[in-house]
């Protein structure tokens, strides 16, 4: 034994000072070693759609319906198993409605209350006690654990729990009660939750969305290209900050950033309505909800022209000062020719359809006018002084990341980049060339700098690389050769407009490009699966989200109602279990209002897409790993303690 190895012993001896706790420790760790494989849930490009984002995390992707089925087969009806359901999803709002229209009060709180037992004991039976114990709700712990717990030494079981539930409705304990039964359900359902990507943008809610993830018990996220942007603007990166912005303001969405996030934008509308009071904007419609407010039409539509403008103009500037990143293509606004209404593509001549920039010098066209000037710095100080927005984002850098690897999973959001040959794309990034895992890690390695480093020239090129990885061919989170904004406003002809996929897409049913990923970042191709986000799934074409035999998953199938009427679904999600890996095809949501009232519930189509033939237990996971190397060295310290190198402690 060398001295690291002592040294290492004699600090786990302060925790296990005896032989006796020591062997306990490896019992306890051994048993949990047995217990089966606690459930994952995946879910991907959430892009802002908080209700059915908050019912599919309730139900669990229909993991809570097939307990309920599991537990009480045909001996409740089907209305009774959905009014059960709807309860569990969201228990203080159907309470709210049960308390008031219950004839039998007391009656309807007995045989919930039993019922809702009952599922806790199903849900609970495949952890240890340590770990349910810690999951039970404060207030109610002691008699959670009495009822959920078998009580071999009591002779009359039925009696004994009855008298219990009896004395919780009888003090008027029996509300608070249900909505604790609930919440432990819930969470002990999904021991971990995979977010695959793209919080933010499109829809109205991705703040109620991150505050959600922030309450959840047990959760990671991949970034995607849409979270990253996000992230760029709350470091302060002004390309990202107008990205944003516009993003907001083309999907109707503004108030999220002034009433969800409080950032103040009156310097912008202002700004907009004096600069384009008299500019034609008619290309910068807004693509607006049942919700949105009409009367903002003609502001949001300049304020939309506006940022668009000062984007373009500050990517420009972004892609100058960086000739490494090799987005020269993206420089468009100094190829415009004012005089004959046209802008050079790729060589070639096309008319535009706008040439009313008030604001673009042709003789310096990434210049930011005065008044420009003047908004940029006020959204700059607005973005990164706004604390729940860097509390967010603080959140995504503590628990994201651009890739993980978790249970023989590789998940990402985009694509591992590859050249045309269908090898790992070299890419440059301040000079130095990186591929595969290795430029996923220097990416992120960077993009943590733009938000945290106290250094500016590293904070500066942090930021850069934000905006990089949210638009650039080589960004694994992009994956596409060019983003085609520009021309999508400016150019009818819609051969500027495709936006060509990374070669990456093209193989992803060819195993030996998967196999090579795989391995790329240390995996079996044997055992283990790629889970994909960003690419919606166009399900009525007859796309499958299944690619390589099962090796690859792609579940964006269309969360975000923008994408609904190209995917004809409204997404996938994925359940990872001890009996295999379930995927789940969801139709559209109605509204969290029908789905209480009216107990409706989000139909999916679940089918199974890898069985275990050997139900999967802790052992095979990766805590399987960490709990078998404790218990290695719990072991030595065992032998330390006998033969004396270290002496137990009474």
């Amino acid at each position: 034994m060398n001295d690291l190895e002592l040294t290492y012993l004699k600090i786990l001896a302060e925790q296990y000072p005896t032989i006796a706790s020591a062997s306990t420790e490896i019992i306890n760790l051994q048993s949990i070693l047995n217990l089966p494989k606690p459930t994952e849930h995946f879910m991907t490009d959430i892009h802002g759609e908080y209700e059915q984002f908050i019912h599919v995390l309730n139900n669990g992707s229909g993991s809570i319906k097939r307990k309920i089925d599991e537990e009480f087969g045909n001996t409740l009806s089907i209305k009774d198993k959905k009014s059960l359901a709807t309860l569990i999803y969201y228990p203080k709002e159907k309470l709210q409605i049960i308390e008031k229209s219950e004839d039998n009060l007391k009656d309807w709180y007995k045989i919930t209350l039993h019922r809702l037992v009952q599922i806790t004991k199903r849900v609970a039976s495949k952890y240890t006690r340590s770990k349910v114990r810690k999951a039970l709700p404060k207030d109610f712990a002691y008699v959670i654990e009495e009822l959920i717990t078998e009580k071999v030494e009591v002779e009359d079981k039925e009696a004994y729990y009855n008298e219990i539930i009896h004395t919780i409705i009888r003090i008027e304990r029996a509300s608070e009660f249900i909505i604790a039964l609930c919440d432990l359900i819930r969470t002990l359902v999904i021991d971990h939750l995979h977010i695959i990507g793209d919080v933010f943008d499109r829809g109205p809610g991705p703040h109620i969305v991150m505050d959600t993830l922030k309450n959840y018990h047990s959760v990671d996220i991949e970034w995607g290209n849409h979270d990253v942007v996000w992230m760029g603007a709350a470091a302060g990166s002004p390309a990202c900050i107008a990205t944003v912005l516009r993003i907001a303001a083309r999907y109707g969405s503004l108030d999220t950033l002034e009433e969800g996030y409080g950032i103040n934008l009156v310097p912008l509308a202002t700004f907009a309505l004096n600069t384009y009071q008299n500019v034609n904007c008619e290309l910068f419609q807004i693509s607006y909800n049942k919700n949105y407010n009409m009367k903002d039409l003609e502001l949001d539509t300049k304020i939309h022209k506006a940022i668009s403008v000062i984007q373009f103009k500050l990517e420009g500037q972004c892609i100058r000062r960086n000739p490494s990143f090799g987005m020269d293509d993206r420089l468009l606004l100094d190829k415009i020719d004012f005089e004959k209404g046209t802008v050079m593509i790729d060589g070639k001549a096309y008319p535009m359809l706008d040439t009313e920039l008030p604001t673009v010098d042709p003789k310096d066209p990434y210049a930011l006018s005065a008044e420009e000037e003047a908004v940029v710095e006020r959204l700059v100080h607005a973005f990164t002084n706004c604390e729940k927005l860097k509390s967010h984002v603080r959140f995504l850098y503590a628990k994201g990341s651009l890739y993980k690897v978790y249970n023989s999973n590789l998940l990402y959001h985009g694509c591992v980049p590859l050249d045309e040959e269908g090898n790992f794309r070299k890419v440059n990034i301040f000079g130095t060339e990186y591929s595969g895992k290795a430029l996923y890690d220097v990416l992120e390695s960077y993009a943590r700098r733009g938000f945290y480093s106290s250094e500016p020239e590293e904070k500066r090129k942090g930021q850069d690389i934000l905006y990089y990885i949210w638009s650039s061919p080589n960004s694994p989170v992009f994956g596409k050769e060019k983003m085609a904004t520009f021309e999508r406003y400016f150019v009818a002809d819609k051969e500027t407009h495709k936006e060509k996929k990374n070669k990456y897409y093209e193989l992803l049913d060819d195993e030996e490009t998967i196999t090579r990923i795989l391995r790329e970042f240390g995996l079996d191709e044997r055992f283990s699966h790629i889970i994909n986000g960003h690419v919606p799934v166009e399900q009525k074409k007859g796309e499958s989200p299944i690619k390589c035999g099962g090796k690859l998953m792609i579940i964006d199938g269309g969360f975000s109602k923008a994408y609904q009427s190209k995917t004809g679904i409204a997404g996938y999600t994925l359940v990872f279990n001890s009996h295999g890996l379930w995927l789940a095809a969801h139709e559209p949501f109605e509204s969290r209002e029908s789905a209480i009232l009216n107990e409706t519930d989000i139909y999916s189509d679940a089918f199974i897409v890898e069985t275990s033939s050997i139900r999967l237990r802790v052992a095979d996971t990766d805590t399987g790993y960490e709990i078998r190397d404790q218990i290695s060295q719990l072991e030595k310290l065992l032998a330390a303690y006998r033969d004396g190198t270290i002496a137990e402690k009474e």
